[in-house]
């Protein structure tokens, strides 16, 4: 997106929020100084509130808790409060969070709380409205993220796409969220650094390569040129390689297809999504500032800086930048990568509206590649993990600038309508082998470098309304969306004219090649995804019993190109797919669930080889089978599940094309984290997953490429009763064995990775630091620890050491 338009999106989004500042104002005064709540939560909830400022965090308890709260902002003024960690009723967390203030809560009629000073009383009788000097009025806000579950590191709910934030107890499927404090003491630098934390994830992309890519129970992810990943919900904005975690404030994992929710994925994964939510304005002032350190001689810094402005403070702005050069722990290779997010945000009593700008870069000088594996040969040992095949002269650069704008507007308490628009672009320059092969047992593996140019571009744009209502004893929560993607290819490479040889254990340094850069870049392909999407959740008996139904109309329009600019294929073609999905709750903190819901992806054109050539075939339909049950008992949440996925494919056979392939993966989840002693926080799952080709004229029976039988990860934090601050940590990952080819010849062993860190927090005057030593791969254990969709074969990462400071000023 240009300049130009970004300066535009801007100058909307500003006028929008001074044109309804002043009668958003003006209507408030106007009003009572408390506005209706719903009734407040009898159960307990669990909060994470620091201590600070006391009007932020009484702003922030009311969001959680979905009260209405009001005080007297001259009152509270500059008093400062203890923060509020644990589980809670209302009355005890706001008796906890008023402790020494002199101020207490006292229940109103309608549901609401006032804070008074102790000695005060009430100015009205019980059926008067209140009315006070300076009030803030605060309830829940659909756009603020889930509250972090126990121990603070992963979130209680994640945003299930139309339906918006979702508790972990209300939601029909499997999730996982990241907060932004487990994102810094895992010193997790993208998105790939911390999601294979959850057992049903694994990194398929080798450190220092040229993207990150993924397997969701066991299926692909993010695998191509268009990055799956969403941000604030919305494809086609985050970066579209590698997504830098420095302006995120959640990483949000939903297992399992979702295209009714978050419509169809670029490249039509199905094994689950994955959502970043980025970093807002926060209700305090914050500043804090970042040093860090990679091995081998990665060095980096860091800004957070946030803000509120006006009156009612209802104008944000964060900015997050980050940068980081030099050589990395893989022989010959140095990198630089740099970020800058802006995020501007309006918070009124009805409209929220959000603007952020993002612009990316990063630059490779011998960016590691996957290994392929000629067939027939057995797979060679792993190299040990700093061994690098490329050659010095060889680079990849990639330049990412997103922008996405957001606004809600709420009509009344039980209805709100968003839209939002936004994109990005990507520019690829890349100079090296693109599938070096391995061709026998002692290691020696054959390259031919190409020239590559390539350019990204995405766009995306919707608008719906969420809302609820009640019919009889039936409480509906409801979502209708009207969607819309486009992305273009544009695609330029010139090869070398000789094929080399090198080996993965003595890597030979070869001679640079004078290799042009192409003389144009055409347009290959352009993709164009539009739909229509309606969603009710049905609740009864106080929402313990909750149905979920949905259904999505997609149209999937593709279009190939030859580099004179003909088009050489066309695909346009639309599918209905529905969701069913019931939750039960038999008691307040257990859930037990069950779903049916699709994933879609686009359909193949026969090629030209086939008897059938040109054939257009509907878009594939992937069907998921999923019961699991939740629970949370004392500080310790346990989710389980079993799923079945089932997901077509097309074949040539007998000459011809067909639909006639499909590939079956069932497997078991088990997942528990919270902090059942006091000073230790858990987070371990696991996943057996039981995956075959069930239909194939080739491959009938056999286990897919790239998927493990079993996986596990364990990450232990204990905080040392001895010197107040200090953390110890240790983590484990486990990958079972995997085959490399389609026949099932080919198979790398299983791999375990255990790393160890420690965590030190100390006041610096009236400033916090904060000091992180983490400590990957600790034994340096070599392996290879994944494979692709493609066979491409992931050396495990050599031992490597991550320390940081950050700084709160």
């Amino acid at each position: 997106m240009t300049a130009s338009c970004r300066a535009t999106l801007l100058s909307i989004i500003v006028a929008l929020a001074l044109a309804v500042a002043a009668p958003v104002r003006e209507a408030a005064a106007q009003a009572p100084a408390i506005a209706p709540a719903h009734a407040p939560p009898s159960d307990s909830r669990e909060y994470a509130i620091a201590a600070g400022p006391l009007g932020p965090a009484l702003i922030r308890f009311a969001q959680v808790s979905g009260i209405d709260l009001a005080y007297d902002a001259t009152m509270v003024g500059r008093l400062h409060g203890p923060g509020l960690n644990g589980r809670f009723t209302v009355a005890d967390g706001l008796r906890a969070l008023l402790a020494g203030s002199g101020l207490e809560a006292v229940a109103l009629p309608d549901g609401g709380y006032q804070v008074r000073t102790r000695e005060g009383t009430l100015a009205a009788k019980p059926e008067t409205v209140l009315t006070l000097p300076t009030v803030t009025v605060s309830g829940s806000m659909p756009e603020e993220p889930p509250a972090a579950a126990p121990g603070g590191q992963l979130a209680r709910g994640t945003r299930l796409g139309l339906l918006g934030n979702t508790d972990l107890m209300d939601a029909p499927l499997s999730m996982v969220g990241y907060t932004a404090q487990a994102i810094q003491d895992q010193q997790a630098r993208t998105v790939g650094d911390i999601i294979d934390s959850d057992a049903s994830v694994r990194s398929v992309s080798k450190p220092g390569g040229i993207l990150d890519a993924y397997t969701i129970r066991g299926f692909p992810f993010s695998n191509g040129n268009f990055g799956e990943i969403a941000f604030d919900g919305v494809y086609g904005v985050a970066s579209n390689y590698r997504v830098s975690t420095g302006y995120v404030e959640r990483i949000e994992l939903i297992k399992g297809p979702t295209a009714v929710l978050t419509g169809m994925a670029p490249g039509g994964s199905v094994g689950g999504g994955i959502n970043i939510v980025p970093k807002r304005a926060t209700e305090s002032d914050a500043t804090q500032l970042g040093a860090d350190y990679a091995s081998a001689a990665q060095v980096g810094a860091s800004v957070d800086l946030s803000r509120r402005f006006g009156p009612q403070r209802d104008f944000g702005v964060r900015f997050n930048g980050g940068y980081r050069s030099g050589d990395t722990g893989l022989d010959q290779q140095s990198r630089r990568a740099g970020v800058g997010a802006l995020a501007l945000d309006y918070q009124g009593s009805r409209l929220r509206a959000t603007l952020d700008a993002i612009v990316q870069r990063e630059s490779i000088a011998a960016p590691s590649r996957l290994l392929h594996i000629v067939p027939g040969i057995g797979v060679p040992d792993a190299p040990d993990g700093h061994r690098n095949i490329s050659q010095s002269w060889e680079s990849s650069g990639i330049s990412d600038h997103s922008v996405l704008l957001r606004a809600v507007y709420r009509f009344s308490d039980q209805l709100e309508g968003f839209i939002h628009g936004g994109g990005g672009r990507t520019r690829v320059s890349r100079l090296f082998a693109i599938a070096p092969t391995i061709v026998n047992e002692q290691g020696d593996v054959a390259v031919l470098d190409t020239n590559y140019r390539f350019n990204v571009a995405r766009a995306s744009a919707e608008a719906g309304l969420r809302g609820t209502f009640d019919t009889g004893p039936l409480r509906h929560r409801v979502g209708l969306v009207v969607s819309g993607y486009r992305d273009q290819l544009e695609r330029g490479l010139v090869n070398a004219s000789v094929t080399s040889l090198t080996n993965i254990y003595a890597p030979v340094t070869l001679p640079p090649q004078a290799i042009p850069a192409p003389d144009d870049v055409p347009k290959i392909s352009q993709t164009t995804l539009s739909g229509l999407a309606l969603v009710d959740t049905l609740a009864a008996w106080d929402n313990r019993l909750q149905l979920t139904l949905g259904v999505r109309y997609q149209r999937i329009r593709s279009d190939n190109f030859s580099p004179d600019g003909a088009t050489t294929g066309r695909y346009d073609r639309g599918a209905v797919t529905p969701m069913l999905g019931i939750l039960v709750q038999p008691r307040d903190n257990i859930a037990l669930y069950a779903n049916r819901i699709e994933g879609l992806g686009k359909g193949d054109t026969a090629p030209t080889s086939a008897t059938n050539a040109g054939e257009v075939f509907a878009p594939y339909r992937s069907v998921q089978y999923e019961v699991g049950a939740k629970a949370e008992i004392n500080r310790l949440i346990t989710t389980a599940s079993a799923f079945q996925i089932t997901k077509p494919g097309g074949e040539m056979s007998g000459g011809a094309f067909a639909v006639s392939g499909e590939q079956r993966n069932r497997g078991i989840e088990l997942g528990l984290y919270g902090t059942p002693l006091q000073g230790i926080r858990v987070n371990a799952s696991t996943m057996w997953l039981e995956a075959t080709i069930t239909r194939s004229a080739v491959s009938h029976g056999k286990v897919p490429v790239g998927a493990p039988s079993l996986q596990g990860n364990l990450g232990v934090e204990w905080d040392m009763a001895w010197l107040p601050g200090l953390t110890l940590i240790g983590a484990m990952a486990y990958t079972g064995g995997q085959y490399v080819d389609a026949v099932n010849t080919q198979r790398i062993p299983a791999w375990t990775r255990f790393d160890i860190g420690l965590r030190y927090r100390t006041g610096l005057g009236r400033h916090t630091a904060t000091f992180r030593l983490n400590v990957r791969n600790v034994l340096n254990r070599h392996g290879w620890a994944a494979v692709d969709a493609y066979g491409g074969l992931a050396p495990a990462d050599p031992r490597t050491v991550l320390a940081s400071v950050v700084v709160d000023l």
